[in-house]
């Protein structure tokens, strides 16, 4: 019975993998052939490809997108860590209130959330006008429940109290003990929170597109303007977008494994 129960559930989750391969496949296929009006898609080309890596404004899209992930990311990591560091020396009883505070974003539509900057801060005359500042900050706030939980599972994970106790009977102060013994130890969950973090803001379209109007283009709002032309190269670009996004997912996996693999490692010793 439990024979058969396990060829059912295999049979099962390989008919829904498929299922929901078949679009993206599709995709692939369309972006690859000049014609496809009948079953079979005729005239192979990778023109659409050469298309779009050559399109300057692709490009573009690509290099300000990877900088509107990196600069929020690390933003957030830092501000994260200092308030982690301080309210679990020093205030740790106050670490309830600042996990509800960095969950509440978890509830803000990205609507919202831009037009309600866009309404407060857009004609305050000040640098938190500035289009790139404003959403930066909004990034920031999106992403800030992704890093804060992965940052405070993995100092939970070391016991930082007694790795900080440690460096101190050695001479060290709390905070050159932090950075020097505490963060490298949690590096590899700061990877995959930024990483998780990646994702979210790789497919961002509705805030940058509220925020900075046609000033700022990232891989998504390039995808929607090809889209109006050219639905071949609008192929080529969503595929191109799914490799990428793809590359990040493998990447997150990889990293979460190992560190499994180390907590088993370091528990059997």
């Amino acid at each position: 019975m439990n024979k058969w129960t396990k060829i059912s559930a295999n049979i099962v989750m390989t008919c829904v993998i498929v299922w929901l391969l078949i679009p993206l496949v599709a995709t692939i296929i369309y972006s690859l052939f000049e014609d496809w009006t009948g079953i079979i898609p005729t005239g192979f080309t990778l023109k659409n490809y050469v298309t779009i890596f050559s399109n300057q404004n692709f490009l573009t899209a690509i290099y300000q997108t990877i900088l509107l992930c990196i600069i929020p990311i690390v933003l957030t990591i830092i501000l994260v860590l200092l308030a982690l560091f301080v309210v679990t020396i020093y205030f740790p009883n106050l670490e309830k209130y600042l996990q509800v505070l960095c969950m509440i974003p978890y509830t803000i539509q990205g609507v919202i959330l831009s037009v309600s900057i866009l309404s407060l801060y857009g004609k305050s005359g000040t640098i938190l006008g500035e289009r790139m500042v404003m959403l930066i900050g909004a990034y920031c706030i999106i992403i800030l429940p992704h890093i804060y939980q992965g940052i405070r599972n993995s100092m939970h994970a070391v016991n930082m109290p007694m790795l900080l106790e440690a460096a101190e009977m050695l001479g060290a102060s709390k905070l050159y003990a932090f950075f020097r013994v505490i963060v490298p130890n949690i590096i590899t969950g700061i990877t995959v929170s930024s990483l998780l973090a990646v994702g979210i803001l790789f497919g961002d379209y509705v805030i940058i597109r509220n925020l900075s109007g046609s000033g700022t283009t990232n891989v998504q709002v390039f995808l929607y303007q090809t889209m109006k032309y050219s639905s071949a190269e609008s192929s080529a670009v969503f595929v191109v977008i799914m490799l990428m996004t793809f590359a990040i997912t493998a990447l997150v996996l990889y990293l979460q494994s190992r560190n499994k693999l180390e907590k088993i490692q370091k528990e059997g010793r």
